[in-house]
């Protein structure tokens, strides 16, 4: 197990398809909230209703395309390769209109119609790009060493991504006094889309694509949901994931509003605080990679949780000035290192332990049922936020906020995610896949697959002939 090795083109590719996918995605999903709300006008109301509509799509769209790209079989492209190939142009034109609303900006009830559309849209196809990338780890290697070291590879790119989908918005959206302020904030946004389709475009044709998957017999839908629902540590890790993904959409939505109305920044400083996040983010993957090399997947990754979580909540009590949030998004970006490295190996030790029970790789089926079930999680705690920081007091119209509205948005912001990110590291804690018996479980996985392989090869011989 321990030779395993996969190509630098294929772990930069992996970075690529990670970066071209998120970079517009995290914008969308971090942004378009305050985007709609205070540059746009849209009431908190119907921009809350709005996210509350758009997850009933959300959550169903996942294990919809799941299904249908695990039936997928193309000889010259494979199962995954050509929906990254010939989605990436239409990824990028999706995101482009997200920003510009295509109705009566003076019309709340336009403007609810067109954020709920472009919401639908744009996550239909970041859902069919966004299954493939959760997933392919799985594909692409076996053994937990050499997962870690491709998401080494794919996060360290896709980091970078991270880092310009929250500092581009907040030096155009946060305190930009510019007349041209709308537009430099559109540019930037083509810019972006078409840039983020390019790399999507090129990484296809570098990654790697087991081919024998697609001689497999799929699992009736039916049946494949059952299945899913019968992996103990697949459900564990769902629960844990919802409250992850809930806690990390409130910071993604809340950190505009903390920048701009609790700590005052604009410009260049309002991306600091991010930045620091970052910083410490690929500063500690190679800590990480550590950790799990010695210690296994499961424990790095509650202590990933765990960090996070008091993080959080260190900083809602203390990070109300610059000075002290730093501290708060130091330790958070250290936390936030471990998850990103370790996340996606869990997924793909669940999806080989699937296998261990169905005979069948069923990667995009997983990350489909995972998205049904933890998506949901995106629009409550956007619409979560929006109520707390109304009732507490926010008015959009206004530049600066009252105490009460600061401390709305402090709650949304540092101690909800605090309680979810520490809830999910309990949860983690009865996750059984770990220790010398799962060990021995993923050697026999490494057998199968090479006579998956070889009969693969067979298959091919004999069409030549």
């Amino acid at each position: 197990m321990s030779n395993e090795k996969l190509s630098l083109k294929s772990k930069f590719a992996f970075g690529g398809l990670g970066a071209g996918i998120g970079l517009p995605s995290q914008i969308v999903f971090s942004a378009i909230t305050f985007f709609y709300n205070t540059m746009l006008g849209l009431s908190t109301e119907l921009t809350g209703i709005a996210w509350l509509i758009f997850s009933i799509w959300n959550a169903i769209n996942d294990p919809l395309f799941g299904f249908i790209e695990e039936r997928t079989k193309s000889e010259k492209y494979g199962r995954r390769i050509p929906y990254i190939r010939f989605g990436a142009p239409l990824y990028g034109i999706a995101f482009i209109f997200c920003w510009i609303p295509l109705v009566d900006v003076s019309s709340q009830l336009a403007l609810f119609f067109n954020l709920t559309i472009v919401l639908f849209i744009f996550d239909t196809l970041f859902t069919m790009l966004g299954l493939i990338n959760f997933t392919l780890p799985a594909e692409m290697a076996i053994t937990a060493k050499e997962r870690a070291n491709l998401l080494v590879y794919g996060s360290a790119i896709s980091s970078i991504s991270y880092v310009l989908a929250f500092i581009i918005p907040l030096l155009l959206l946060t305190g930009n006094e510019s007349p041209n302020a709308a537009l430099e904030f559109l540019v930037a946004m083509i810019v972006v889309g078409i840039i983020s389709a390019i790399i999507l475009f090129v990484s296809s044709f570098y990654l790697k694509e087991n081919k024998y998957t697609q001689m497999e017999e799929t699992l009736p839908v039916i049946m494949g949901i059952k299945e899913t629902f019968k992996n103990t540590p697949f459900l564990i890790y769902e629960v844990s994931n919802f409250s992850f993904t809930f806690a990390q959409t409130i910071l993604t939505t809340a950190i505009f509003y903390y920048v701009n109305y609790v700590l005052l920044l604009t410009g260049f400083l309002a991306t600091l605080p991010l930045l620091l996040v970052f910083v410490m983010i690929f500063a500690f993957f190679a800590v990480f990679n550590k950790l799990v090399a010695k210690f296994g997947v499961k424990k790095t990754y509650v202590l990933a949780l765990f960090w996070s979580g008091i993080s959080f909540l260190l900083t809602f009590f203390v990070g109300w000035t610059i000075y002290f949030a730093i501290i708060g998004f130091i330790l958070i970006g250290i936390g936030f290192s471990g998850f990103m490295l370790t996340n996606q190996v869990v997924i793909a030790d669940i999806v080989d332990y699937d296998e261990t029970m169905t005979g069948k790789r069923r990667e995009t089926t997983y990350s489909g049922i995972n998205a049904l079930l933890t998506k949901p999680a995106i629009s409550i705690a956007n619409w979560l936020f929006l109520l707390i920081i109304n009732d507490f007091g926010f008015d959009a119209q206004q530049s600066t906020q009252n105490i009460s509205a600061q401390m709305g948005i402090m709650i949304g912001f540092a101690l909800i995610p605090a309680i979810f990110l520490i809830f999910s590291a309990i949860v983690m804690l009865f996750y059984p896949l770990d220790g010398p018996q799962w060990l021995a479980q993923k050697t026999e996985l490494i057998k199968i697959h090479k006579k998956k392989e070889l009969d693969y090869l067979k298959y091919v011989e004999e069409k030549k002939r």
